[in-house]
C-alpha cells in the first residue's frame, strides 16, 4: 500500500484522480488541457497513478483511456477505516464515468496472489462466491449461452444474466440485470467481464462493468470495490471480510 500512499501525497495527482472522478476514460490530451503543466508532466505523474493502481487504461482503437480504479483506496478502507463506516458506506463508492453513445463504462483492476485457476474458482463456486458477494447466493453451470442469476438465501431474485463468453481460468463475460429495487430494476441490461491475467506469482483481475446507462444508478455498480476486496482476502487468506454491509443479504429475511 505504500505506493498508493505516495501517489495521493502529491496535490497534482490528487488533482488528476479529481478530474477521472467527475469524466472518467479521458485521452492524455484531454487530461493535459485540464491542468496547468506539460504533456510529459501529465504523463509522469499518470505513470505513478498506474503503478499504485490507482488508474487503469484501455485502448479504443488509436485512442488510450484512463479509468479511475477506486479498488486500492478501497482496500485502504477495508483495513483501517470500514469498522468505524455506516453499513452503507460500500454504496457510495460508485463515481461517474465517461460516455460514449450514451453509454457509461466502469472499469475495476486489483492483484490477487494466487493462480488463475484458483482465482477461477473462487469466482464460478457458489459457496465460495458467498463469501464475498454480499452473502449473495449466485449459481450457474457455467457454460456458454446458459443463465446465471443471484438470490438472498430466502430464495427472493436480486439479479440474473446470461452467460455470454466463458473461457476457463481466463475469462468471463455475463450480462447483468439488478433486481433488488425498483430503481435499480429501471437500469435494464448492462454487462461485466472479467479478465484474469497471471503475472509472476499472482494474477491481475480486471472487472470491466459496461453497456451501463449514461447516468445510471449508482447502486448498480457500485459495490464492486468491496466485493472485490472480499475475493482479495478470501483467496489470499482464507477469511471472509466483516465490514458494514459485506454480508448485507447472508441473513433470511423474516
Amino acid at each position: 500500500m505504500d505506493e498508493v500512499f505516495k501517489a495521493l501525497a502529491d496535490p497534482t495527482r490528487r488533482s488528476l484522480l479529481d478530474e477521472l472522478y467527475r469524466e472518467d476514460g479521458q485521452t492524455l490530451g484531454a487530461l493535459e488541457r485540464r491542468l496547468p503543466m506539460t504533456r510529459f508532466g501529465v504523463m509522469k505523474h499518470l505513470r505513478v497513478l498506474e503503478e499504485a493502481g490507482l488508474v487503469v487504461t484501455r485502448r479504443r482503437g488509436r485512442e488510450k483511456l484512463h479509468f479511475l480504479n477506486p479498488v486500492p483506496i478501497r482496500l485502504v478502507h477495508d483495513r483501517w477505516v470500514s469498522k468505524y463506516a455506516e453499513p452503507w458506506a460500500a454504496m457510495l463508492s460508485g463515481l461517474k464515468t465517461s460516455i460514449e453513445e450514451n453509454l457509461m463504462e466502469k472499469v475495476f483492476e486489483i492483484y490477487i496472489k494466487t493462480t488463475p485457476e484458483r482465482l477461477w474458482e473462487a469466482i464460478v463456486d457458489s459457496d465460495q462466491r458467498s463469501r464475498y458477494t454480499f452473502g449473495m447466493v449466485v449459481e450457474s453451470d457455467y457454460t456458454p449461452g446458459s443463465r446465471w442469476h443471484g438470490s438472498h438465501p430466502s430464495a427472493t431474485l436480486l439479479c440474473e444474466g446470461e452467460n455470454l463468453e466463458v473461457d476457463p481460468p481466463r475469462r468471463l463475460v455475463q450480462s447483468f440485470r439488478a433486481l433488488w429495487s425498483d430503481d435499480v430494476k429501471r437500469e435494464g441490461t448492462s454487462r461485466v467481464t472479467w479478465d484474469i491475467e497471471p503475472v509472476g506469482d499472482s494474477c491481475r483481475l480486471t472487472l470491466t462493468h459496461d453497456q451501463l446507462r449514461d447516468g445510471a444508478h449508482s447502486e448498480v455498480y457500485g459495490g464492486w470495490p468491496q466485493i472485490l476486496s472480499g475475493l482479495k482476502t478470501l483467496v489470499e487468506t482464507g477469511e471472509s471480510l466483516t465490514t458494514p454491509g459485506s454480508l448485507l443479504f447472508a441473513t433470511p429475511r423474516g
